[in-house]
Formats: C-alpha cells, structure tokens, sequence
C-alpha cells in the first residue's frame, strides 16, 4: 500500500469516527434539556441535525456534512459552539478536536490536570526530585526535593513556570543544571515533536516566539526540525551546598490529559541520595550560589526610576 493511499483511508477512518461521536453526542440531548418543545412525532432520539446547526449557529448543509464525514474542514470556532451545544465535558472536548484535527485553544486549568492522588505520588518521592509537565514543558506541579534544587522555578508565575523557559534563560553562574548544554537540544526536539498536534494553537505559537526572540539558541535549535520522544537522561545538578548531584531522568504518563507527564530525577549515587535527603529534610533554606546578589542588583538597575 502506497504512502499516499495510506494516509487516504486512515483520513476516511477518521471521519467516520468524527461522524458517529458527534451522532451518539446529538442523540443524548433532549429538547427539553436546551429549552425546545418536544412534542411526541419525534422519529430520532435526541436533537435533530436542524437544531444543533441552529443552536451552534452553522448552517444546517454544512452540519450534516460534517456529521456524515464529508471532507470538510471545521474551524476552532465552529467546533468551539457544536461543543457548546453538545454539552461536551473536557475530554469529549479534546476528542472531538483530535478527530477534526483542529487545535484546541481550551486548555485545562492547572487544577483539574493534577489530582490529589497525583501530588500525592510526587511527595512519596521524598529524595527524588520529581515534577509533572506539559508538553510545551510548563510545570504544573512539584515535590519538596524539586523545590529544594529549583527554589526560582517554583516560586515564579505561571507563564514562567517552564522548564525551557528555565534551561535557556538562567544565567549558566546560578543554574541549577551543570550540563544543560547536553539537554537542550533535545528538549527543543521534543517541543518540535508535541507542537506537531498543535499546529495553529495561539498559546504554542506565541510560546515559541517569545522562545525565538529570547534565546538565539533556541531560535537556531528549532529551525533545525528536529524531533524526538522523551528519554532517559543522565542529569548533573548542583546546589550551593552540593556541587555536583548525579541523576538519571525517567518520564512517566499522567492519565490527566493527552501529553502530561511526570519526569523523576533518581540519584545515581549513595552520595547523592544522602544530599537529597539532607535538603529536604532541612526544608526550603535560604542557600544561594555567590551571583545571586549581583543579579538582584542587576535586576534593580533595570527598573525604571521614578521620574
């Protein structure tokens, strides 16, 4: 079977399991349940195509269509009110996005993609720094040992809460990474990968200009297309109290939403294991590396003074 051919069925398959889940989704609303009369000469169950298109504000030819898996391309904003009106929870959300093959604009909220069980996982790895991450590598949540190595990371605003953010923007004198230079490339490959479902997206598309215009680095990495997975890593970190902590990466999936992942550092070594300990042990201490007081003055010289 040629390549071609190939991707032709599976665009086939794909519309054809479009077709049946928006069907199984219309038949489960009632009139009643978006203010309809019902009446009892109804020949399907549920709406009917006409009042979804209505309700959605799309035309009654183009709905079908879409229902019947014609070859037709939806917009983000089109499919955005057949979910309204359809009443899709967050997964039958993202599932209808994948099968249109559209970027979904409406991510999750930090909360509902890190349960309880799940932080509760990430504190049982007590001398393992642990974090759980996107795809675009935002970190949505952390350990004690995490915090201790990456007091900066945790404590800054969400928009910056990003490990590439971290790798290509922290001065290498007070980075936590001793061998970041091994890791970037690969980080970039990986963001390349992920950013292949979402083609289009606002969010990823302002991320990796605000990347581009940041780092040179990063700008000449990405125009490079390179891609890969996440894989096992071998990690040198250092603290102010411990110049050299060696661990390997491990990424696990988080069933929360599609690309979440828990990255775990493991000491590779007894004297690694024993630093970890200690600093969690001691809590979030106030331990800097010897540039940190030059950099605050930095900082301050850049503000603008009032006039």
């Amino acid at each position: 079977m040629s390549e071609s051919k190939g991707r032709g069925n599976l665009i086939v398959l794909r519309r054809a399991e479009l077709a049946a889940f928006l069907r199984s989704r219309r038949e489960r609303i009632t009139p009643e349940d978006v203010g309809l009369p019902g009446g009892h000469r109804r020949r399907t169950a549920g709406l009917r195509r006409e009042e979804v298109a209505q309700l959605a504000g799309v035309g009654v030819t183009w709905y079908t269509w879409l229902e019947q898996g014609r070859p037709i391309r939806a917009s983000v904003q089109v499919l955005e009110a057949v979910a309204r009106t359809l009443r899709l929870d967050t997964v039958e959300r993202q599932h209808l996005f994948r099968l249109a093959e559209a970027p979904d604009t409406a991510a999750p909220a930090e909360g509902q993609l890190v349960r309880p069980e799940v932080q509760a996982v990430l504190d049982g790895l007590t001398a393992m720094p642990a974090s759980v991450v996107t795809e675009r590598f935002d970190i949505l949540a952390w350990n004690a040992a995490y915090a201790a190595l990456f007091p900066h990371v945790v404590q800054a605003g969400p928009a910056d809460r990003n490990s590439l953010v971290y790798n290509f923007t922290c001065p290498a004198c007070c980075s936590a990474i001793d061998n970041r230079g091994d890791q970037r490339a690969a980080m970039v490959a990986q963001l390349r990968a992920a950013y292949g479902h979402h083609v289009g997206d606002p969010a990823w598309t302002a991320f990796i200009r605000r990347m581009e215009v940041t780092s040179p680095e990063f700008a000449a990495m990405w125009a490079t297309q390179d891609v890969a997975l996440p894989a096992h890593y071998a990690k040198v970190f250092r603290h102010p109290l411990y110049p050299r902590l060696e661990m390997t990466s491990t990424s696990f999936a988080v069933q929360a939403a599609p690309g979440i992942r828990m990255v775990v550092y493991t000491p590779v070594n007894d004297a690694t294991r024993a630093a970890m300990a200690r600093l969690v042990s001691a809590g979030e201490g106030q331990h800097h590396f010897p540039c940190e007081e030059a950099h605050r003055a930095r900082a301050r010289d850049l503000q603008p003074q009032p006039s």
